[in-house]
């Protein structure tokens, strides 16, 4: 076993785990990266799938991911507008299928105006949330104790309204059941993003993709730490002390002033500490989980949906696919859409065979766009719940209590043990603009004290 002395060590080469790296040799210290897969990008994977470019993990660019952007403007990396030209597609309860344009869905005057109030009484909760302190929160300890489909309940006795409203957090974002997380952990979402509004409009939180995929950006962060990224390194014990810390993996043992955990929370507990992590740690984790979502890429000779003037963007929490936008490549003649299939409705279809499975998914997509959606020549199903050092998408998020409980508890680092990911950002939570965001915000940290 190579033994390997470095300032830091960071377990993760993910965007959050490379970009601390990178800042901290720009800082002037030296790091290395420790991954367990044989790539970088950990939720972040462009593939090329039976011929077809793929975006298998996080891909979009928002107006508001300020440190995304300039991540972005400093590797060089190209973006362009996602296709949105023409109408949407909403299907009710009853399967009417409807056309639209704007934000709010085509739904009875009575439920539209319901969810117009909603909105704006969302809007103005998350205006007094800080996503950075979001335990902060006037009533955080009340709102945490209740989950997101009981306070809207308690808001309306519309369904339609409710149904479509929990959408925009439940399917859409954190891809859990809304009985299964809190109000307060709904406003966090909905903070992260600047709004509530922003996130009811997709052209807003879908606007930008990354000519060549969004995985570049680690691709091109880990070409300038060159031999400093390790793969296939799984970390499978960090000892630590007042000294600092030795990680070690099954080829190489680093020695390291400090250490960054840069991977999902849930994953923190694979590997084995010495001494043990304390027990406010152990218990935390504990209380947060990745939601579940299928990323369907269904690709077609020509984008055949602009032909009947539809965007390609469609919705509907009574479909087994909420949501599928237009996702054709740039530069590609041929068409690609994308949809998706969150939690419980992705634990049933993976109780199918896979050509079963196939088959409903794209019957559900054939609802918005008809039967042409029946025949892509390249399928392909992101299943994150497999992936072993994933194991679920997008982002973990705390149960019924957890967030104002110990939410002012899961940045702070343990001895010279920190810990960076998008899942632990505020702004940008479960983005790659998090992940960006935390990793120079620990990079910053760290580096202060070398």
């Amino acid at each position: 076993m190579s033994a390997i002395e470095r300032d830091v060590v960071v377990i993760g080469a993910g965007a959050s785990g490379l970009t601390a790296a990178y800042e901290l040799t720009k800082a002037g210290h030296s790091a290395v990266v420790l991954e367990a897969r044989d790539r970088v990008g950990g939720r972040l994977w462009t593939d090329t799938i039976d011929g077809a470019m793929l975006e298998l993990g996080g891909q979009w660019v928002s107006p508001e991911q300020d440190a995304l952007k300039a991540t972005l403007a400093e590797l060089g990396l190209e973006r362009y507008s996602r296709y949105r030209e023409g109408d949407s597609v909403y299907v009710d309860v009853d399967g009417r299928v409807s056309r639209f344009q704007g934000e709010i869905f085509p739904v009875p005057p009575a439920t539209e105006r319901v969810m117009v109030e909603l909105i704006e009484k969302l809007d103005a909760m998350v205006a007094h949330v800080d996503p950075n302190r979001p335990w902060e929160t006037p009533d955080a300890e009340v709102l945490d104790r209740i989950s997101f489909t009981a306070w809207l309940a308690q808001q309306t006795d519309d369904v339609e309204a409710r149904d479509n409203i929990a959408l925009f957090i439940a399917g859409a974002m954190l891809t859990k059941p809304a009985y299964s997380f809190s109000a307060l952990q709904a406003l966090l979402m909905a903070a992260s993003a600047g709004s509530f509004s922003h996130l009811v409009d997709a052209d807003f939180i879908l606007d930008e993709r990354v000519v060549g995929g969004l995985q570049q950006v680690p691709i091109r962060l880990a070409e300038r730490l060159g031999e400093d990224v390790l793969l296939s390194n799984p970390v499978r014990t960090l000892r630590w002390g007042d000294d600092g810390v030795t990680a070690i993996t099954d080829a190489v043992e680093v020695h390291a002033k400090k250490a960054i955990l840069a991977v999902p929370p849930h994953l923190i507990s694979r590997v084995s500490f010495d001494p043990p992590l304390p027990r406010l740690q152990h218990q935390m984790h504990q209380h947060l989980s990745m939601g579940f979502v299928i990323k369907v890429h269904a690709v077609y000779e020509r984008p055949f949906w602009r032909d009947a003037g539809l965007s390609g963007t469609a919705f509907s929490p009574y479909q087994l696919v909420h949501e599928s936008y237009d996702n054709t490549n740039h530069g590609d003649s041929r068409g690609t859409l994308v949809g998706f299939v969150s939690d419980t409705n992705a634990d049933d279809v993976f109780r199918l065979s896979a050509e079963a499975r196939k088959a409903r998914i794209l019957e559900s997509m054939a609802h918005y766009y008809g039967p042409e959606t029946l025949n892509p020549v390249v399928y392909y199903e992101s299943d994150w719940g497999t992936e072993e050092w994933t194991r679920g998408a997008y982002a973990a998020s705390f149960d019924l209590g957890g967030l104002a409980r110990w939410g002012a508890d899961l940045r702070e680092p343990v001895g010279p043990i920190w810990f960076s990911s998008s899942d632990l950002a505020g702004e940008g939570y479960q983005h790659v603009d998090g992940a960006i965001r935390m990793g120079r915000r620990t990079a910053e940290a760290i580096a202060g004290l070398l």
